[in-house]
């Protein structure tokens, strides 16, 4: 039996959808405002020290600078200027993830042109057994979409994937004080595109 040309078309059209979706999971755009992450999994602000006064982290949903206008985006204003040995950012729990599926993590990723911003963080990920970290540079106060191969990270077995954290340090970080906005992490199945912004080797 031969279907129909239309209904033929919409099937196709649908299947392309399916197959796009499968091929890069959103775990957290921010666009509701509110917690949970859209794996339903908390995230926050962290402080090596809470009380050290002269180092912070904070937090906040933003809809100012949504990336594409609308919704909300993650804000991060930190500060690692103390004569103390400072380091915070950011954590977001996954909820032992099976990441396996998946070849890069992608986040999107720009300073406050007005603040200033660091040009340089590190993203560490992790699992129950395992701990890896990936330096982003080049961030500017225009969004760009930053991809890192989880084979970087040096973990294993991403079956069960806990953990990402964004950290601010005081001896990478430049500005010492400043905001980064964050929007649209996902995991993608597509290699890095040639084309995809900078990362560098860091340590756990």
């Amino acid at each position: 039996m031969r279907m129909p040309a239309i209904a033929a078309t919409l099937f196709l059209a649908f299947a392309v959808q399916f197959a796009c979706a499968e091929d890069a999971l959103t775990v957290a755009d921010f666009n509701s405002g509110q917690k949970p992450n859209n794996l339903g999994n908390d995230f926050g602000a962290w402080d090596r020290d809470p009380e050290d006064f002269t180092q912070s982290c904070y937090e906040e949903f933003n809809a100012e600078h949504a990336r594409g206008g609308s919704g909300f985006c993650m804000m991060l204003e930190y500060d690692v200027d103390s004569p103390k040995a400072a380091y915070n950012g950011f954590w977001m729990q996954f909820g032992s993830f099976d990441a396996s599926p998946y070849e890069s993590l992608v986040l999107w990723l720009k300073s406050d042109a007005a603040k200033g911003g660091a040009a340089r963080l590190k993203i560490e990920m992790k699992t129950q057994a395992e701990r890896g970290a990936q330096y982003v540079e080049g961030i500017s106060s225009e969004w760009q979409r930053f991809e890192i191969p989880l084979f970087d990270f040096l973990i294993s077995d991403y079956t069960s994937l806990q953990e990402m954290v964004i950290v601010f340090e005081d001896h990478t970080a430049n500005p010492k004080e400043g905001v980064i906005y964050v929007d649209d992490i996902q995991f993608v199945k597509s290699p890095p595109a040639s084309d995809a912004a900078p990362s560098a080797p860091g340590s756990p």
